[in-house]
This record gives structure tokens, C-alpha cells and sequence, in this order.
């Protein structure tokens, strides 16, 4: 069976990471966002979890915002865990550097896995998907936050016009996302049960471009696919890549606009009794009936009589 693809130095990632790990807390608000997202639909789900892992915990806002939530009492021991051990220093809580392709965990060990913002660096995600299921206990729950669909298209659309108006081609610069029914297939293959998909759009609006690729800095969010471009980016395309952002992305009052998509999954370890779906035909109404409408069978016409 051929490996997959290496889309990201993990290496170079968990560098990012490294430098970011000082001024995260400056530009957390995505991370902030997600995070507390998940903490609000933990809140009304009235079972316990005395055993969660919180995968590319960052900072830790997860917990912070956990540590006021009526969900809290649920939750017991939360280990935080980080590709970047800069990321965890500094933390009384229960840390632990982890790369999120190789999970240290034993099966069926966890009753609850969070991950905000961090696995879509992953090169092989549905072996993460499959490994952080194998962990958790039969009805435990996962739930991660990703930037997926058109995250930064504005950014991606300027730099690879400017690079191949002055460099006669572009690479890629900005790596590719995915979308919430690509999420949902996902979770389905690596084994997961009721897995649903939804997405967040936040529009982010800076008083220049170059403050974004600055957040993006601090985010530890730019730049770390393997394949990256040959050349550098030269100044000159990058005060190109502005001008354009700009000239096509800004808003009456000057400032300019940064799209991000969040999407937010979720599913179970499968157990016994868990709904299930049903049967194809087990029905006991027709849609129709329930519905109060009339049966057209394929291909009437609204008004025929059928023969």
C-alpha cells in the first residue's frame, strides 16, 4: 500500500510554530473562535468525559474557555497536547508534545478528543481520523475545528496573479483545503459514527494586507508545504500581490477583507447503542402522506392524471 502524499514539512511546521509561540496570544481570535465554538455545543450534550485530549492545544484557549462553561463539570482531565513544545511551555495543566500523525494514545483510552484549528496541517488525515477513533472509547466523542473551503482565496488569488505577471509562473503558496462534504467522507472512512460537517465563514478586515500575512505569522499559519516554490518570493511580487488586494478587496472605508472558512466536525466511536439509520423501505409513512402532498411519480407532468 504506497504512503501518502507529503504535502507539508512537518519539520518546518513545527519551526512556524516555535517562532509563533510568543505572540500567539496577539492574534488568536480564529483559534479563540473555533474553540469556543466546540465548548458551546459540548454544553448541551448532558454526558461526562472523564478522559479529553485537546490535539494542537496552542496556547490552551480550549481550556480556558472550557473553564468557564456549564460543560466544565463534564469534562474531567483534559491533556493538552502540541506539535510545538514552545507552544505548551509555561502551563501548569497537563501538557504533552505530540505529532498529530503518530498518536501516542492506547485504543480505547479516551472519552473525548478536541482539536481546534491544527489538523489540517496533517499530511494523512484520515490516518489521524483513524488513529484518534481507535483511542477513543465505544460512544466517545471527537470533535475538531479546521480552516478548509475558501480560507485566504483573496491572498491565494492576488500572489499567484503578481507572480505570474513578473515571474512568467506561479507555485503554490498557500496550501489547498478542503470542504465540509470532503470532511464528512472522511470522518465516514476512518470509521466514525453520525458524522456531520458545518461551516463557519469569518471575514477578517485589516487596514492592509501585509497586517494579515502578519497574523498569519503569528498564527504560525504561513507557508510550510514540502513542495514549496524554488524561488523566494521576491519583494517586488509581494508589492504587487498588495497592490491587487487592494485595488479588488477592499472595502468603502479603505480597509481590506480576509475570507476564512471554519469547519467544524464531529463523530462518535461506534457502540451498539447508538441511533442507527434506517433500512432503505422500513418506513411506515410514505413522504407523501406525511407531507400531505400529492405522489408524482418521474416524469408526470404537474396536473396528469397517471394511466
Amino acid at each position: 500500500m504506497s504512503a501518502p502524499p507529503r504535502l507539508f514539512d512537518r519539520s518546518l511546521h513545527r519551526a512556524r510554530l516555535d517562532r509563533a509561540a510568543l505572540d500567539f496570544a496577539a492574534a488568536d481570535f480564529l483559534k479563540a473562535r473555533a474553540a469556543g465554538d466546540m465548548v458551546e455545543r459540548l454544553e448541551i450534550i448532558l454526558r461526562d468525559f472523564p478522559v479529553c485530549v485537546d490535539l494542537g492545544s496552542r496556547s490552551g484557549i480550549f481550556s480556558q474557555i472550557l473553564s468557564t462553561s456549564d460543560a466544565r463539570p463534564r469534562v474531567g482531565t483534559v491533556i493538552e497536547t502540541d506539535l510545538s513544545g514552545a507552544m505548551l511551555a509555561g502551563r501548569d495543566s497537563l501538557r504533552l508534545q505530540v505529532d498529530e500523525e503518530a498518536l501516542p494514545f492506547g485504543v480505547a483510552r479516551l472519552d473525548l478528543v478536541v482539536s481546534s484549528l491544527a489538523l489540517h496541517w496533517v499530511n494523512d488525515l484520515p490516518g489521524t481520523l483513524i488513529q484518534i477513533r481507535r483511542a477513543l472509547k465505544p460512544d466517545g466523542l471527537f470533535m475538531a475545528a479546521i480552516f478548509g473551503g475558501q480560507t485566504l482565496t483573496e491572498l491565494r488569488q492576488c500572489l499567484i496573479e503578481a507572480e505570474s505577471e513578473l515571474s512568467g509562473g506561479a507555485g503554490l503558496r498557500i496550501a489547498p483545503f478542503a470542504d465540509a462534504y470532503d470532511v464528512a467522507g472522511l470522518l465516514q472512512r476512518a470509521g466514525f459514527a453520525l458524522p456531520v460537517a458545518d461551516v463557519d465563514r469569518v471575514t477578517v478586515r485589516y487596514d492592509h494586507p501585509l497586517k494579515l500575512i502578519h497574523d498569519l505569522r503569528r498564527m504560525g499559519e504561513t507557508n510550510a508545504l514540502a513542495d514549496r516554490q524554488g524561488r523566494p518570493l521576491t519583494r517586488a511580487v509581494l508589492a504587487r500581490a498588495m497592490g491587487l488586494y487592494q485595488d479588488r478587496f477592499s472595502d468603502p472605508d479603505g480597509r481590506v477583507r480576509a475570507t476564512f472558512d471554519i469547519l467544524t466536525m464531529t463523530g462518535w466511536a461506534p457502540h451498539p447503542d447508538q441511533q442507527q439509520p434506517l433500512k432503505p423501505g422500513s418506513a411506515k409513512m410514505r413522504l407523501a402522506d406525511a407531507l400531505g402532498a400529492i405522489e408524482q411519480s418521474a416524469g408526470e407532468k404537474p396536473g396528469e392524471e397517471p394511466s
